[in-house]
């Protein structure tokens, strides 16, 4: 029976939904069986966590700093000017701090993920690795899911102190000295705030690595295909970063009640 153009694309979307879903069940099996490869998960972790340090410290202080910017334009007018520091940190450990970390951690290490594997199907070589008997996905795919599982964390956490030293240099132009600017932070900031600041960059760096070796596993055509599955997914990390940021912060919000 011939499909209709929508039927075979609807076939093909659910089709590559069940393949994510497979290849990430494998992953996170595979994470607790030996072999371990220690020496390819400390590669990754050192390219995805120290590698992404300066990109993740240049946002996090400039967000910071604008963030803070923002908020005592509107705060002056009330003579509200102490409370900035618990609003940059509201915003950031919250919200801007894990999404923005997220999506520049999608761009850097998501697509030269999707690359290298990529690379590595088109020019046969995951062929040959799986003719000498190598399990890849246990080899190529768990010790990115674990560096990007640690790594994501630590580089919010960094990104969110960062900010909160750019928000408090532009606060001393308002006359916020120090003990203002953080009783401000410790009145708005609850410990479950910090649960759903550590929290989400663990989701989101799920959803790059795995997304990422997807699409490097499913490459097709050459130099031209590796290409195609970095921007693939680049697009879509980003996307399910920003969707799935919104039913977390709604959970959270339900639990909050």
């Amino acid at each position: 029976m011939n499909l209709s153009p929508f039927e075979t694309n609807l076939k093909l979307f659910f089709f590559e939904v069940q393949e994510f879903f497979f290849l990430a069940w494998r992953a996170i099996v595979r994470i607790f069986t030996p072999p371990f490869y220690y020496r390819e998960f400390m590669t990754q972790l050192d390219k995805i966590g120290v590698g992404s340090l300066f990109i993740i410290i240049l946002t996090g202080f400039f967000t910071g700093m604008v963030m803070a910017l923002q908020s005592l334009i509107q705060l002056k007018l009330f003579a509200a000017t102490s409370y900035v520091g618990g609003m940059v940190a509201v915003t950031m450990v919250k919200e801007l701090g894990p999404v923005l970390s997220a999506l520049m951690i999608s761009g850097r290490v998501g697509s030269a993920i999707s690359a290298e594997l990529g690379t590595m199907v088109v020019t046969e070589q995951m062929d040959a690795m799986t003719v000498e008997g190598t399990d890849i996905i246990k080899r190529m795919v768990t010790p990115r899911l674990k560096a990007t599982l640690i790594a994501m964390p630590l580089l919010v956490i960094i990104a969110d102190t960062c900010a909160l030293m750019g928000g408090y240099l532009i606060s001393i132009g308002y006359d916020v000295n120090f003990t203002m600017y953080w009783h401000s932070i410790t009145q708005f900031m609850y410990f479950q705030d910090f649960i759903e600041g550590v929290t989400k960059p663990i989701i989101f760096g799920f959803l790059i690595s795995m997304v990422a070796c997807h699409y490097g596993f499913m490459t097709r055509g050459g130099a031209e295909g590796v290409g195609a599955s970095s921007k693939r997914t680049v697009v879509l990390s980003s996307v399910l970063i920003l969707v799935s940021d919104f039913f977390l912060t709604k959970i959270f919000v339900m639990f909050r009640q």
